[in-house]
């Protein structure tokens, strides 16, 4: 059977191979498909944590979460905080119940961009053919490429792992397999610092026992609908005819049915368009004071502003989001007369908004975002002529963005930010 040692990159033929013969290193890979395959799934383990322990050593044993105060959301935890049980998504309050003894961080999102970059430019040396999904996960494919570089591609996607964490500090997980809907799958499979293969020949007995969950975009709301009907796994799934799942599901039927066969014909789309950038927060307490507001306001437009920079991108259309004590929601739009990437700009067309909304709060949440979304080409240059100030503002946030890009986040901190 073909093998590969993950540790030394070392292939070899062994039909029950525990350790590498070159290193003795029980990283080892075996897969009747190994060399055959070419549709990726690439995780990083726990993103955000990783980078926060990377840079804090003394953080390497302890349980980390990133997310908000006790009213907010779990973003990302460390593995040690999820072997108490602690998940993404969670409520804040649940994770600290779970896991009292957690180092809780806020996140720096513009380092996560940074470190995100650097991970998509190791993987645009191996291929064009790249379908970001989020700033720590991308399908790849890398069908052509062996005559290229010389190795099939689960040697590069080896190589890949083990450059990040060498030069980045920053663990992944591979899943290999023949379409995406698989190799997303086999990404999850052995995490942290997984490879995972599913092959064409082992699909349909590796997906019969498992739950209807395991289909990318079934949510609890769609187990409960297939389960009125006597589905629960994906064997029950694969007894229904075609025609019988699209009468009684629709188009998700007919999807249902490939996916349940471990069919996808989908591509790797390496132009995938991003449609909006958006951020919001879940506050310590309900807040109406409108000076804390804008503060919260303006951290989030950085964060939004942060992501368009980075993936080269401006919006037209800037969102305000506010929700109340009682859950009602509220959002706002305003289309601005040219597109815009600069966070002075998203937060004071956010305040406008916020400004005009009649409902005085309090607000447990706030948000901002960009719409519209297109290339940066062209973005901030008109001046405005009611604001002689934001060409000045545009130049000093400009600047700014050059100072911590080489000297920390932290080395310039706006005064409406400590609020």
């Amino acid at each position: 059977m073909p093998a590969l040692c993950r540790a030394c990159l070392h292939a070899f033929d062994a039909p029950a191979a525990v350790r590498c013969p070159a290193c003795r290193s029980p990283r080892v890979t075996a897969h009747p498909e190994l060399w055959d395959l070419s549709i990726a799934h690439m995780d990083c383990d726990a993103f955000y944590a990783s980078v926060e322990k990377r840079d804090d050593p003394s953080l390497a044993d302890r349980p980390v979460i990133i997310g908000g105060g006790r009213r907010g959301v779990v973003s990302t935890a460390c593995y040690v905080a999820r072997l108490r049980g602690v998940r993404s998504a969670m409520p804040m309050f649940q994770a600290l119940r779970l896991c009292p003894d957690a180092v809780v961080l806020k996140g720096r999102m513009s380092l996560y961009v940074e470190v995100s970059k650097a991970i998509r430019a190791m993987m645009e040396e191996m291929t064009p053919a790249i379908e970001p999904l989020s700033l720590d996960e991308a399908f790849l494919d890398l069908s052509g490429t062996a005559r290229l570089h010389g190795q099939p591609p689960a040697v590069m996607l080896a190589r890949l792992v083990d450059r990040m964490e060498r030069e980045l500090g920053i663990t992944g997980s591979v899943g290999l397999a023949p379409n995406k809907f698989l190799a997303k799958i086999a990404s999850d499979l052995d995490k942290p610092q997984g490879f995972s293969i599913i092959g064409r020949a082992e699909a349909g007995t590796f997906l019969d026992p498992k739950p209807v969950g395991i289909i990318w975009g079934i949510g609890p709301s769609a187990r409960e609908s297939l389960a009125r009907a006597g589905i629960r796994t994906v064997a029950d799934l694969k007894r229904w005819e075609r025609k019988a799942l699209i009468e009684r599901f629709g188009s998700q039927g007919d999807r249902l049915w490939h996916l349940s066969r471990g069919i996808d014909h989908r591509g790797v789309k390496p132009d995938r368009a991003v449609k909006s950038i958006s951020k919001e927060t879940t506050l310590h307490a309900d807040v109406a004071d409108r000076a804390v507001l804008e503060a919260h306001l303006w951290r989030l437009a950085e964060q939004v502003a942060d992501r368009a920079k980075a993936k080269g991108l401006a919006g037209r259309t800037v969102t305000l989001k506010l929700k109340r004590a009682d859950f009602k929601l509220a959002t706002r739009r305003h289309a601005l007369p040219e597109p815009t990437q600069l966070a002075d700009r998203i937060w004071r067309e956010a305040v406008a908004l916020m400004a005009a909304h009649p409902d005085p709060g309090p607000f447990r949440l706030v948000g901002c975002g960009l719409s519209e979304i297109g290339p940066e080409a062209g973005a901030d240059r008109a001046d405005d002529l009611l604001d002689p100030g934001a060409a000045a503002r545009a130049k000093t946030e400009r600047a700014t963005d050059a100072l911590r890009a080489r000297f920390g986040e932290g080395i310039i901190v706006k005064g409406r930010a400590l609020r």
